[in-house]
């Protein structure tokens, strides 16, 4: 098998999508690349926020639960999703826009030798912005040049991710043994000592960074929280090969499973965390042109023949950048 190419997406919860749209599109920057449904609950948007088009590496996404309880943050988790920015004084535009539309952040912060800032959105969701100034490794995208952010200054990607687990030595051997991921680094955050592995070609677009945490409760998840992180591979005859691996080692997953605008395995592994590898295309242009992506509510040809049902029982979104 090819190795990971690194972070493809990260996938969470929000209990509403107008709300979602706003902080994503309007605040952040990014550009809403497609406008779906969630394929296991019809009745609800799947959201894809990107670079200008989507490439693999630069989506977070969102699925819809209406009415979601708020998230009691606690270990088992996707405790936070970083967001990579082109270079260090990127952050100080940041803080200036954070501070126009009331976002809650913590100021610039060295961690591992990146300047970051931490930040929520509207519900609770934990982020973070991490410079690219020194980053060596996996290329961020092209922000959307219709952004409310500069071009200049906007979000390239996803960055590291981070893992809070118990029992973080199981974490690691799934990441090195069956994913192939490589310990880099150490540090020491709240206290808790956090290690760093890489895939690929390494950087901030291929790194999960695993905190340990045995004193907190597990996580119970809402509003707010991450469903799943996953990770890049090339095309559909490595997944498959992924799959037979995957399945060789006794542990429980998906199988290969249609998206459409890729194909996925999802497994859990032993802290409660749940992988998806998703291949790097056909991508977002598959059913709709790069200059209109998001604008209209897009259906995979498996459900194209409950378009009329499926609008029926959605709300409007209203796009305003």
């Amino acid at each position: 098998m090819k190795p990971i190419k690194g972070i493809h997406h990260v996938s969470a919860l929000t209990a509403n999508a107008q709300d979602n749209l706003h902080f994503y599109t309007s605040i952040l920057g990014m550009r809403l690349v497609k406008k779906t449904v969630n394929q296991d609950d019809t009745s609800v948007y799947h959201l894809f926020y990107a670079d200008e088009r989507g490439n693999p590496g630069t989506d977070l996404t969102f699925f819809e639960i209406p009415h979601a309880a708020r998230t009691h943050e606690g270990t088992q988790s996707i405790s936070q999703t970083s967001l990579r920015v082109p270079n260090d004084d990127s952050l100080h535009y940041w803080i200036r826009r954070f501070d126009e539309f009331n976002v809650s952040y913590k100021g610039i912060q060295e961690l591992n030798g990146r300047k970051t800032i931490n930040f929520v959105d509207f519900e609770g969701q934990r982020l973070q912005l991490i410079s690219d100034e020194n980053n060596v490794g996996v290329v961020g995208g092209v922000p959307w040049d219709k952004s409310p952010v500069p071009q200049e200054k906007g979000i390239v990607g996803l960055g590291p991710i981070q893992l809070t687990v118990p029992r973080p030595e199981k974490t690691h051997r799934v990441l090195t043994e069956v994913l192939g991921f490589s310990e880099t680094t150490r540090y020491v955050i709240d206290e808790s000592e956090v290690v760093v592995f890489s895939i690929g070609e390494g950087g901030t677009g291929a790194e999960v960074h695993v905190k340990a945490s045995d004193n907190l409760p597990n996580e119970r998840p809402g509003r707010g929280s991450v469903h799943h992180v996953a990770f890049r591979v090339e095309n559909v005859d490595e997944l498959r090969n992924w799959v037979e691996h995957i399945q060789s080692l006794g542990m429980m997953n998906s199988g290969l499973v249609e998206r459409y605008y890729f194909q996925s395995l999802y497994f859990r592994e032993p802290n409660g965390i749940l992988y998806e590898l998703a291949t790097d295309g056909p991508g977002f242009e598959a059913d709709e042109p790069f200059e209109s992506l998001g604008e209209n509510l897009s259906l995979p040809p498996y459900f194209e023949d409950q378009r009329k049902e499926i609008e029926a029982k959605l709300k409007p979104l209203n796009i305003i950048y």
